[in-house]
């Protein structure tokens, strides 16, 4: 089942935009639809296109990139191998999960100077050391990054094309949209956040409406995953951090703790590891800013971050791994909002999920408050308009903001808005934006 996806519309810009000169490198962590969006594209807008899966590609073919002095050899090779007719400015050539022959995506700066086709990669742990060390990254490369289906793309595959649309308007209105309704979407939002972002388990959702075949969907993928992390570190070391990020992010702590996953290690001595853990794009990772502004970038404390999971249906398969299979209970429990858990970790996932999908770096802050000697944290932190907006994330309808009010005092020069992030409809407390969950999109 193929899905409409945003991302869509940036190939049809690069395409029209880049004539050819340069190649287009779709990054993004695997299975979240990145072969089944570029071959929609490439099926729509050529002539013909040929797919190179270099996961599965002949020993003929990866030889063709051992020597690329005669394009016109590898071409008419291309041709016959796959079947399939190429035409001068009128055909694609895509490089699927390129990093596995990384002396094609060397040739990238070759193929594109030649001119005569268009080129596009996909692909996943594409900027991990190994993959690169020996090859010249190609500046012809243009890269864009693909997430799992946001709440839109998932309401889109449900049939429903006007939901967001109005939710945008009483958004940028700022009109409440009442409590039935929000009551509605939040359950809508819920199913989202269990189902998740990833193109099988929505699938497999819209087929079945079996919640149980959705979570052995998610959980193949969470296995898929922690394969790919043995690959990169086959110490383990990689994979127990991944599987810990649920436990770590329910202690609410002011960081992840490295010592309580790993045995004599810090959070200073995994650096690289959590570098090559965020390049997978399965984790996300926000850092604690050392002095909230608007050059959070420049103030980011390396050894002090949290983890999130790229996908928070796979997050909440991830809190239930305990059991054979996330039983029907538990997810319609979750559904109606009745699971008697602190699922405050659950949506703080969700909003870093979108965050990061919107193009946002993920940033938090915390701080002592030195009347009351209480430490206070900013769930997240927004660079805008040269200064900052402070976020606070409730999983309930509670409408309290100690930590804003704090950072407030603290820091009132420098906050552009304040949002606090809650399950409840539109409102606004003094100069405090409370905003539902699912319209944290549209910041």
């Amino acid at each position: 089942m193929t899905f409409k996806r945003k991302i869509y519309d940036k190939f049809l810009e690069w395409k029209k935009n880049s004539d050819g000169k340069t190649a287009l490198l779709v990054e993004g962590a695997r299975r979240i639809g990145k072969s089944t969006i570029v071959e929609e594209f490439a099926k729509n807008e050529y002539e013909s296109y040929i797919l190179i899966d270099f996961t599965k590609a002949s020993k003929e073919v990866l030889n063709l990139f051992d020597d690329i002095s005669d394009l016109n050899y590898i071409f008419l090779r291309l041709q016959l191998i796959y079947h399939k007719e190429l035409h001068q400015r009128k055909s694609l050539i895509i490089f699927d999960e390129v990093q596995f022959c990384p002396k094609a995506r060397q040739a990238i700066k070759h193929l594109v100077a030649d001119h005569r086709y268009d080129y596009m990669e996909t692909g996943s742990l594409i900027s991990i050391r190994k993959n690169v060390k020996d090859i010249l990254i190609p500046s012809e490369e243009r890269q864009v990054q693909m997430y799992p289906m946001d709440f839109e793309e998932f309401k889109w595959a449900l049939g429903d094309t006007v939901t967001i649309k109005l939710l945008r308007e009483s958004f940028e209105k700022y009109q409440p949209l009442g409590d039935d309704l929000n009551r509605r979407m939040m359950r809508d939002f819920r199913l989202y956040m269990l189902v998740g972002g990833m193109p099988k388990a929505v699938s497999t959702y819209i087929e079945t409406n079996n919640m149980r075949l959705v979570d052995e969907e998610k959980r193949d993928i969470l296995r898929l995953y922690e394969s790919d992390f043995m690959k990169i570190d086959s110490t383990g070391k990689a994979a127990m951090l991944f599987k810990s990020i649920p436990s770590q992010l329910e202690k609410n702590a002011s960081r992840y703790q490295v010592s309580s996953v790993l045995e004599n290690q810090r959070n200073s001595t995994v650096l690289e590891l959590i570098s090559e853990m965020e390049s997978s794009k399965t984790v996300l990772v926000s850092y604690k800013s050392d002095d909230p502004n608007a050059g959070l970038t420049r103030t980011k404390d390396l050894e002090n971050f949290k983890l999130f999971v790229c996908d928070t249906g796979l997050f909440t398969t991830m809190l239930f791994m305990d059991k054979d299979f996330t039983e029907n209970i538990i997810y319609e429990k979750l559904l109606s909002d009745k699971l008697s858990v602190n699922l405050g970790y659950l949506y703080e996932n969700v909003v870093a999920q979108i965050l990061k999908a919107n193009g946002n770096s993920l940033f938090y802050y915390t701080f002592l408050d030195e009347k009351s000697r209480h430490n206070f944290e900013i769930d997240f932190l927004l660079a805008r308009n040269n200064k900052v907006c402070p976020i606070e994330i409730k999983s309930s309808g509670y409408k309290t903001h100690a930590s804003l009010d704090a950072f407030s005092e603290k820091y009132s020069s420098r906050i552009f808005n304040k949002y606090l992030v809650y399950t409840k409809d539109l409102g606004k407390d003094k100069d405090v934006f409370s905003i539902p969950v699912y319209m944290t999109m549209f910041l």
